[in-house]
């Protein structure tokens, strides 16, 4: 017969060993969705499966002034495709004004309880922007700073942008900042004063690193 002591001693190792493998599953699965997250993007090309996860559905301003074509073949960055944006100088709502918001999911200012993305462990954003002749002025790229009842966790950006027309890349730094629940994944807004005759860009590989 077994000594007692024998069989408790092993039953207490089998209990730690478990409870052991089962601590290290869930660090390598909370790893592995921290590493996952590390390169999330809001566009790469039009139709890409790793892109998409926030819409351009948060047109503000002198919206009726603003054309988007996600899927311009001419001169891109990188890929097939990128984005074109065309701003007039009509004011037809008389904000002198405009922007877009990339939201998740389309159309939510704040309104819509579990939703978002959580983008804990990125460092920064990062995109790719030309103007038509350079010289274009966007005020604002950021992301975040939507509010209302379920709100972005923050807010980061950078501007005033004044535009080259060769590509070149911009960082938002999102060092420090709670990145837990973000609805309004990017964002870009430009005014009439800064573009007197309006603008055309483009931006490309918009992504969370």
């Amino acid at each position: 017969m077994m000594n007692p002591k024998i069989i408790s001693g092993f039953c207490f190792g089998l209990l730690v060993a478990v409870t052991l493998c089962g601590s290290v599953a869930t660090q390598s699965a909370a790893q592995e969705q921290k590493a996952a997250v590390k390169l999330f993007y809001v566009y790469s090309d039009k139709g890409a499966a790793n892109s998409n996860f926030f819409i351009p559905s948060g047109w503000m301003g002198d919206y009726a002034d603003l054309t988007l074509d996600n899927g311009w073949s001419d001169d891109v960055y990188a890929g097939d495709t990128c984005i074109k944006i065309s701003y007039s100088n009509r004011a037809s709502s008389g904000a002198r004004w405009a922007g877009i918001y990339w939201q998740n999911p389309a159309n939510n200012w704040g309104s819509k309880e579990n939703a978002g993305v959580d983008l804990r462990g990125v460092s920064r954003l990062t995109f790719w922007a030309r103007g038509e002749r350079g010289g274009e002025r966007i005020e604002e790229f950021k992301m975040g700073g939507i509010s209302g009842p379920y709100p972005d966790s923050d807010t980061a950006g950078i501007g005033p942008v004044v535009l080259t027309p060769e590509w070149k890349q911009y960082s938002i730094d999102l060092r420090g900042k709670d990145l837990s629940h973000i609805i309004g994944g990017f964002a870009w807004s430009a005014n009439l004063d800064g573009n007197p005759k309006g603008c055309t860009f483009y931006l490309d590989e918009i992504r969370y690193e």
